[in-house]
């Protein structure tokens, strides 16, 4: 409601003065205020705050008088009483100057349009001259305890026990009256008046009083303490015409306020709380509405300590009070005791160091004009501590000494909701408060809101905006009316909007402003006239003619209807009550006006839909219809009368009206699911009178014409039936005219606010799939609920209430042996916040058995974002509430909660993540509810959700024996093995070992890095290039610290401790278990993803595993799994040719891949890669293998490498191929299938030898067939990689599936050179002979495809059936490190390619070391193009690059 902002302002009187400033009252319209010191009379006025006049008493009246105590203003403040300490009581008459003189005067310069254009426009900007005269003194020979100004008289009350009453203006003897309070009958009830127990008020005087205009009579606090309310029964205040009632069971109060809006009072008790009082209207007894006071959750340390209430202050508009108590501090609360603000906790009360500040003792207070301000006077001795600080200050500057200075005025600066005087926009979705001089609203960026309204008719623009609000077109749903949480919710910070200086200066304060729909609108009225600002344009739009923007005021309030301004004023001229409707895009100018004459005053105004509601002075109802006129150039509307509903009735006094709203809301049984269309009518009238919602409905009851059957011309609204109340002490209300078929529920109620008592909605029932409703059901309930936040606003299809609250910053940058205003006060700010309600509201419908409208509920809101997060909320409030309950619950609420949680499939999810965040405690009570984490956990399982599954066996590790957490550990650490889930697999490893080691307490944080995890050292590449999960156009060209271990242990290593050794072994036997049972099922890709995250160290496992599980059974069916996995394509004939084109018993072979690699490299080059340079590109990953083989043999930069590890481990390093592109690309790969004229001229290729080669179309054929005979190349790097791990294991069999896959002569042709090696056992030999034959038959039969390639081992697979009985001498056999093909398939050009293709190559079975190898680097020497295969080869091994390129 209202929100402390910034550092107060302290005013300082000009008048050298001793004394103390004690007492302020401000006059009715609050534009002066009267501040007394013990003989110093003077008025200051409000904007800007300075000092006008003050009066000082001769030392010879003090003496007489005696010291000023009280004042008073007459309620056209044309006079002054002032109460003296002797009883007497002195009228000062204020004189303005009627010339138009001024103490300031505004300077304009030269060719300003602000000129004088209305007598007194002037004065109202600058403080007017005024003057005070003492007329005759009036002697009431008493003490003075209370002053009260009424229209013509004037109340006071005297310590003898005697109210007197004064006229203001007659003031001879027959100008008294004096009433006796002992003659005042007073009861408990008007009732019991007569005979009923009466006070004994012997010696009891008033000592506090204060007169309530709407209940006609006066609170007032005895000097025992006793609370009362005195009535005049007649219209005059008369001895035998008043009756008291009072206040049973109170005898400490202090002092009193009364709030007129809301008809109540609030009495201060010496026990530091208000009782707030309201009258019953029927018995006229007073009774307790409810109480202020600090609560001890929330000020533990004060709560108790605050002394007695010293003063209650009302705001202006009644909607807040502020409290001050004897020991100092200020606290703020709304009318019906929600607590805003305290100045004796947080960083009011203590320092950023921590030590405690005095809280500001208050003397006097009393608020500004509209609210904007709080004028505090502070105690004497908090004056003495600031001159203090002001005498060190001026001697710091050295500065001549200044006379002691008088006031030491407070100002607190506050904002306000708009919803305080102008609750027509309850309507809106936006929170919009106002300041003195700006606007805050939350309304997001403008260019979100653009985009939401994209789709629509009328897009946003300057000057013709869009009119299709849902309001209008309520068949749309996706609306930027409902703007959505990015804009409402984007950020914390507030759209602040700066006041236009012209329009603030003549027309301060502010006091109605209002936002449009789609919060890009607002408008606001000062003291005349209204101006109105547009977000997208950022402009202000002020009346062109000061004249008439003087010559009107507003009196209703003012709402936006579409890109109209509705205005209820009061024009000076005409001297009548108008309803204008003012256009945003024309100039604010009469002339564009739609002006609709009233005849009464209006109070209040609305906007519903296409209608205007309006209230008036008279206590009646107006409906006014609005429609848009497009005939003129300038848009207008025309507004014609619908109805009038009387209310004199039901309302007491007009003022007591808070708001009033038109709804489509209505209880009666006409509300089905068929009938929707209904809800769009406006069907209620809400009125807030005094904080009862009362409600109008529609009277239905006569007889009922069709819609269709009556002209629209004639159509005769139906009348209302007798109101009725729907619910007590309500501030707000919010509702909306939208309407939404998923989510009726939230769209269809009624949202209140109610102070301390939270909030309420009334929600609509409906039966569930068009069945009849129950007779015995209400169609609507109420349901109250707390939320930690003020509600300004409710989002209604988000759920959300949006509010806003006050925050402290602290300045600690001052500090001295005294402390300045920022030292003492923090500087405050005020913060957007929102809150979330559902769960409240599902959890009341589930307390009132209404399970089935809760289901209803929540699944039209299952979309939301924090959907997961309302379901814990209504988990853990309940569990919290229960579990932690000292009685025992009759009816527990939380199975109730569970079953309902488990219609979503977030249940799951939901229970284990309210446990998470619970303490462990309250985990029984629980699980008792839900159901057991054992079974919850495997349903888990069953649904494959693996990661609240881990979630649930932490709860498993707090709650069972350590066997049953590894059981099931080890039951998800399988799963997630099966499913590839390696981050969860990489944590369950960790869990295990924690188990295992006994760290069973706490369970084991989430890793940052990911630590190898099986026990041999094999570290595998964390960052190699190829990478098996990310692409390979992400390779990073950069030096990689490849690392790899040689050595295979045939078990896990011994560890330091026996348990964790065990814990190790354990977890490798899982892993082993799934590697195998990948093999078994053909899965190589799994197994290389397994291997790489979970850095599994597969070469040493094949290698125990050669001859048992890494054997190959089926070599068909491999080799299709193999295509299938790796999105392989299988190999098509070109053109019904089977033979490969060879020429003169020539391998061309050779030249069309090597052609082949220059070409696809390129053109990959330009497609995937275009962002890497072409020379920093090709990188190849050289293997060294290591067996057998010496430091000294290395390169520098492996050997300076492997220093750092083990003697058995060896770095592979990258060296950067430095072959030109240019020279070996001959065109992109698509441009030499796609070209058709390839037979008209050959195609030539340079190599090293610069030898020339002509290609023929059949080639060329040739070429463009293996092109799309080609896998993705990832695929290809990882089958590469794959066959460099099987080679390295002496997995023969796999080699050669692999090999064949590839369509690699040379990898089949080293396999089957290895195979004469005595090492390899004689079934490896007849399994790669079977299955080679399998394979054979299997492509003659379905796969004609790779018969070129068997052509082309040919001589291999002969040598292979040849060699069946007789074995080779292992001498003979020496395998040389194979460069990428033999020399000749490769040559230079494979350089080009920054791809894994040219990485061909294997290495010699771990078992068969090779007797020498040269230092690696080098590149083989392509040969020449005769050089027969066999010849190839010996080149390769000539040149020792045992090397396998992997991009």
């Amino acid at each position: 409601m209202y929100f402390l902002t910034g550092w107060p302002r302290r005013l300082l009187c000009p008048l050298k003065s001793q004394e103390e400033p004690f007492h302020i009252r401000p006059s009715s319209q609050r534009f002066y205020f009267a501040v007394l010191s013990e003989t110093q009379l003077s008025i200051w006025f409000s904007r800007p705050s300075v000092l006008i006049v003050s009066y000082i008493e001769s030392v010879k009246a003090a003496a007489q008088f005696g010291v000023y105590q009280k004042a008073e203003w007459k309620p056209d403040d044309s006079m002054i009483a002032v109460a003296t300490a002797k009883g007497y009581i002195l009228l000062f008459d204020v004189l303005g100057g009627g010339d138009g003189k001024s103490l300031y005067e505004p300077v304009y310069p030269r060719g300003s349009p602000r000129v004088r254009v209305t007598p007194g426009y002037k004065e109202e900007q600058c403080a007017p001259a005024l003057s005070l005269e003492m007329k005759k003194p009036v002697d009431l020979e008493a003490p003075i305890t209370s002053l009260q100004s009424l229209q013509e008289d004037l109340l006071v009350c005297t310590a003898d026990g005697y109210l007197h009453v004064l006229h203001w203006d007659g003031l001879g003897s027959n100008g008294r009256k004096a009433v006796c309070l002992t003659t005042i009958p007073f009861s408990l009830d008007l009732q019991s008046a007569r005979g009923g127990p009466s006070l004994d008020l012997e010696g009891v005087h008033i000592c506090c009083m204060e007169y309530c205009v709407t209940l006609d009579g006066f609170a007032v606090v005895l000097s025992d303490g006793r609370l009362g309310f005195i009535t005049p029964l007649g219209n005059t205040i008369t001895t035998d015409q008043l009756q008291g009632v009072w206040a049973a069971d109170v005898n400490d109060g202090t002092c009193v306020a009364v709030n007129n809006k809301y008809r109540l009072m609030a009495f201060g008790c010496a026990s530091g709380s208000v009782l707030v009082y309201m009258i019953d209207s029927t018995t006229g007894s007073m009774q307790l509405s409810h109480k202020l006071e600090l609560t001890p959750k929330h000020f533990p340390d004060v709560y108790n300590k605050t002394g007695p209430v010293k003063i209650i202050c009302w705001s202006p508009d009644y909607s807040v009070a502020m409290v001050t108590w004897e020991c100092g501090g200020l606290s703020l609360w709304s009318v019906f005791g929600a607590h805003l603000i305290c100045t004796l906790g947080e960083d009011f009360a203590y320092r950023s160091d921590g030590t405690k500040k005095d809280p500001v003792k208050i003397s006097s207070m009393s608020w500004g004009a509209e609210g904007y301000h709080l004028w505090v006077l502070p105690n004497k001795q908090e004056r003495q501590r600031e001159e203090q600080l002001q005498q060190e200050e001026e001697e710091e500057m050295a500065s001549p000494p200044q006379p002691s200075l008088q006031a030491g005025i407070l100002q607190f600066q506050f904002i306000k909701s708009a919803l305080t005087v102008n609750p027509c926009t309850s309507n809106q979705e936006q929170v919009l408060l106002h300041g003195e001089d700006r606007l805050y609203l939350t309304c997001g960026d403008l260019s979100q809101v653009h985009s939401a309204s994209e789709p629509r008719p009328h897009p946003h623009s300057h000057l013709n905006p869009h009119d299709g609000s849902p309001l209008h077109h309520p068949s749309e749903p996706d609306s930027p009316l409902s703007q959505g949480l990015s804009t409402l919710l984007g950020h914390k910070h507030w759209h602040v909007v700066q006041i236009h200086s012209t329009y603030l200066e003549s027309n301060w304060p502010i006091r109605f402003a209002a936002i449009d729909t789609a919060g890009q609108c607002m408008a606001i009225a000062g003291r005349r006239g209204l101006a109105h600002y547009s977000l997208c344009t950022r402009k202000w739009k002020l009346f062109g003619n000061v004249t008439q923007e003087q010559n009107m005021t507003v009196t209703g309030g003012l709402a936006w209807w579409k890109d109209f301004v509705v205005v209820a004023c009061y024009n000076f001229t005409d001297q009548q009550e108008q309803l204008r409707l003012y256009q945003r895009s024309s100039n604010l100018d009469n002339a564009f006006a739609s002006v609709t004459k009233l005849h009464s005053d209006t109070l209040l105004l609305n906007v519903f839909r296409d209608m205007v509601i309006l209230f008036r002075a008279d206590c009646s109802i107006c409906l006014y219809s609005l429609e848009r006129r497009n005939d003129s150039p300038h848009p207008t509307a025309s507004v014609e009368l619908l109805q009038e509903v009387s209310m004199s009735r039901y309302i007491p006094h007009p003022a007591l009206v808070v708001s009033v709203t038109l709804t489509s809301v209505r209880t009666e049984t006409g509300i089905t699911l068929k009938a929707p269309q209904q809800a769009c009518m406006a069907e209620s009238i809400m009125l807030n009178l005094a904080g009862q919602l009362i409600m109008l409905q529609r009277d239905r009851s006569g007889p009922q014409v069709r819609e269709k059957e009556t002209p629209a011309n004639n159509k005769k609204l139906l009348p209302f039936c007798p109101p009725v109340v729907l619910a007590q002490c309500v501030e707000n209300m919010w509702t909306t005219c939208r309407s939404n078929r998923k989510k009726r529920h939230l769209l269809e109620a009624l949202w209140l606010s109610c102070g301390e008592a939270g909030m309420k909605v009334w929600l609509p029932l409906f039966p569930r799939d068009h069945r009849k409703p129950h007779s015995f059901l209400s169609r609507r309930i109420m349901l109250p609920f707390h939320i930690n936040i003020y509600p300004l606003a409710v989002l209604f299809e988000d759920a959300l209430v949006l509010g806003a609250t006050n925050e402290s910053v602290l300045y600690d940058g001052l500090q001295g042996s005294s402390e300045p205003l920022e030292a003492l006060f923090p500087y405050c700010t005020v913060e957007r916040t929102s809150q979330i309600y559902l769960h409240h509201i599902l959890r009341q419908l589930l307390v009132r058995n209404l399970g089935e409208q809760a289901l209803m509920l929540a699944q039209s809101c299952a979309s939301l974002p924090y959907f997961p997060h309302v379901m814990e909320l209504m988990v853990h409030v309940v569990l919290e509430e229960e579990a932690t309950s000292r009685e025992p619950i009759p009816d527990p609420l939380l199975p109730t909660v569970a079953k309902f949680i488990t219609e979503f499939p977030l249940f799951l999810q939901t229970i284990v993540h309210c446990a998470r965040k619970t303490e462990y405690a309250l985990w029984n009570y629980l699980f008792a509810a839900v159901g057991n984490p054992k079974d919850l956990f495997e349903e888990c399982l069953m649904a494959q959700d693996l990661d609240t599954a881990a979630s649930y066996l932490i709860i498993l590790q707090n709650m069972e024996v350590p066997a049953v957490s590894r059981q099931h550990a080890t039951l998800l650490f399988n799963t997630a093995l099966e499913h590839g889930k390696w981050d969860l697999c990489r944590h369950m490893i960790r869990f295990l070992k924690a188990i295992g080691s006994g760290e069973m307490d706490t369970p084991p944080p989430t890793p940052t890095t990911q630590e190898p995890s099986s026990t041999g050292g094999f570290e595998f590449f964390r960052n190699r290039s190829i990478s098996l999960s990310q692409s390979a156009d992400a390779i990073a060209t950069g030096k990689f610290n490849l690392q790899k271990t040689f050595s295979m242990p045939s078990g896990p290593p011994v560890k330091g401790r026996d348990a964790e050794c065990a814990e190790n072994m354990y977890i490798d036997m899982m892993l082993w278990r799934h590697a195998r049972h990948l093999l078994e099922q053909v899965r190589l890709r799994d197994l290389g993803c397994f291997s790489a995250q979970l850095g599994f160290e597969l070469i040493g496992w094949l290698c125990r595993e050669r001859n048992r599980v890494a054997r190959v059974e089926d070599f068909v069916s491999a080799l299709k799994r193999l295509h299938k996995d790796f999105l392989w394509p299988f190999p098509v004939v070109p053109g019904g040719s089977i033979s490969s084109p060879l020429k003169n018993g020539r391998c061309r072979t050779v030249l069309s891949t090597r052609l082949l690699k220059s070409q696809s490299a390129d053109s990959l080059l330009n497609s995937d890669m275009d962002t890497a340079p072409p020379q920093a590109a090709p990188t190849s990953h050289t293997w060294l293998d290591g067996l057998g083989q010496t430091a000294k043999d290395m390169d520098a930069a492996a050997s300076a490498h492997s220093n750092q590890h083990s003697p058995q481990t060896h770095d592979a390093f990258l060296s950067l191929l430095t072959n030109k592109v240019e020279e070996y690309s001959v065109g992109s790969a698509t441009d030499l299938t796609e070209t058709s004229s390839v037979v008209d001229g050959d195609w030539t290729m340079v190599d090293e030898n610069s030898s020339a080669l002509s290609l023929s179309q059949a080639e060329l054929e040739h070429i463009s067939m293996e092109l799309a005979n080609k896998g993705p190349h990832k695929s290809q790097v990882q089958l590469r990689y794959l066959l460099h791990v099987f080679m390295e294991a002496g997995c023969l069999e796999w080699c050669v599936v692999i090999g064949l896959i590839l369509r690699d002569a040379n990898v089949i042709k080293q396999v089957i050179g290895f195979l004469d090696s005595p090492e390899v056992p004689q079934e490896t030999v007849q399994s790669v002979r079977g299955g080679l034959l399998a394979i054979d038959a299997w492509v003659s039969a379905d796969c004609l495809g790779y018969k070129p390639f068997l052509n082309l081992i040919q001589p291999q697979l002969q040598d292979l059936m040849d060699s069946a009985a007789e074995q080779v001498q292992p001498e003979s056999f020496q395998p040389g490190g194979q460069s990428s093909k033999p020399g000749g398939v490769e040559g230079p050009g494979s350089a080009a390619a920054p791809r894994a293709e040219d990485g061909r190559g294997a290495t010699a079975p771990p078992g068969l070391a090779p007797t020498s190898l040269e230092p690696t680097g080098s590149f083989p020497r392509p040969p020449s193009e005769d050089c027969p295969p066999e010849l190839t080869e010996e080149q390769g091994e000539d040149e020792g690059a045992y090397d396998c390129t992997l991009s």
